[in-house]
């Protein structure tokens, strides 16, 4: 199958390939839409089971960045990069500067950042090879990690859905089933335990599960059962597509609010969760948070000024719930149709 073919491309402006044989890197950089500003988009290294995997992943994802830096009001545009390959064994230097040479090539059209499988510290070896680079920033307290800020935007979204859904201000006594637990998962869960939830955990990795469990007394659900929980608020919190054919029947959730990217597996997902009066909060709105604050590693400006703008991704929800019911369309068509407002004027 050719990119040009391919059911996930959607007039991308630019789909880069690399492999490096010294290193062993085989990684893909796409870029969606640079109308408003040069592509920002994070470095995700993940096993992926084929190549035709990473290529659907990696054009899902660059697309989603173009919708959310429109949706956020940022002068960016859309892009992300996948590495194949196992982050817990297969990252070495010459991995991660060979990558940096792959950014570099691109002249500037693509900024990179951390994602799943990166850390802060990769990020800071890709940058000994290329300027391109956000989310490290030396002398602060995360280094630049955007994933605090992401979470606390998703903890926004989601009180704004509860607001929403049932007419509640605070989070006392809400139960809420988060499917993956590491770093925004884990950080969003802290908010919700101290806002008073009740919250139950899933994660691939069983760590992260019992870290959840020791630390915020979180309770922990196998991956299939998570499903099933009488909950008001389900939070996919892991990778992509985990709002389906086969899930979505199971869920007993009245909100769907989470930190994961391209949680949809298709477009018509969105509306069967209207049909089951299921309220869901856009993924690439509610977690605008992380692509925000590295806007504002790049350009400037106070903390006061970063955090009134994640902030705004309630008054944003708020919005596209309120069109949504005037317009009796699904929730994300109507986030869709304000962004492409925004990078396609």
């Amino acid at each position: 199958m050719s990119v040009f073919s391919h059911p996930e491309y959607q007039d991308h402006e630019h789909v880069a390939f690399n492999y490096d044989a010294r290193s062993g890197l085989k990684a893909i950089i796409a870029i969606h839409n640079t109308h408003l500003g040069p592509a920002l988009g994070g470095c995700r290294m993940w096993p992926y089971a084929s190549d035709e995997e990473a290529l659907r992943d990696v054009l899902r994802l660059s697309r989603g960045m173009t919708y959310k830096s429109a949706i956020a009001n940022l002068k960016l545009g859309g892009g992300k990069a996948v590495i194949i390959g196992d982050p817990r064994t297969g990252k070495t230097d010459a991995l991660l500067h060979a990558m940096g040479d792959f950014i570099e090539s691109l002249g500037g059209r693509y900024i990179t950042a951390e994602d799943s499988g990166t850390k802060v510290a990769d990020i800071a070896t890709i940058a000994e090879r290329t300027g391109h680079i956000s989310g490290l920033v030396a002398g602060s307290e995360h280094g630049g990690d955007p994933s605090p800020t992401t979470a606390y935007g998703v903890f926004v979204g989601l009180k704004t859905a509860v607001r929403y859904r049932f007419g509640k201000s605070d989070l006392a006594g809400l139960k809420v089933a988060l499917q993956g637990v590491g770093n925004v998962g884990f950080r969003l869960a802290k908010h919700l335990r101290d806002a008073g939830a009740e919250i139950y955990v899933t994660d691939i990795f069983e760590q992260n599960v019992d870290r959840a469990v020791a630390e915020l007394g979180a309770t922990a659900v196998s991956g299939d059962a998570i499903w099933n929980l009488d909950v008001d608020v389900f939070a996919p919190c892991a990778l992509g597509a985990s709002i389906n054919d086969d899930t979505i029947p199971k869920l007993k959730a009245a909100i769907v609010a989470g930190a994961a990217n391209n949680q949809l597996a298709t477009e018509a997902h969105g509306e069967v969760l209207r049909q089951r009066e299921i309220l869901y909060a856009p993924d690439y709105v509610i977690n605008a948070g992380g692509i925000i604050d590295a806007y504002y590693q790049r350009q400037g400006g106070s903390r006061e000024q970063l955090m009134a703008h994640v902030e705004g991704i309630d008054k944003t929800l708020e919005e596209i719930f309120s069109r949504s019911e005037r317009e009796n369309l699904p929730t994300h068509s109507v986030a869709n149709k304000m962004a492409e407002e925004r990078f396609f004027k």
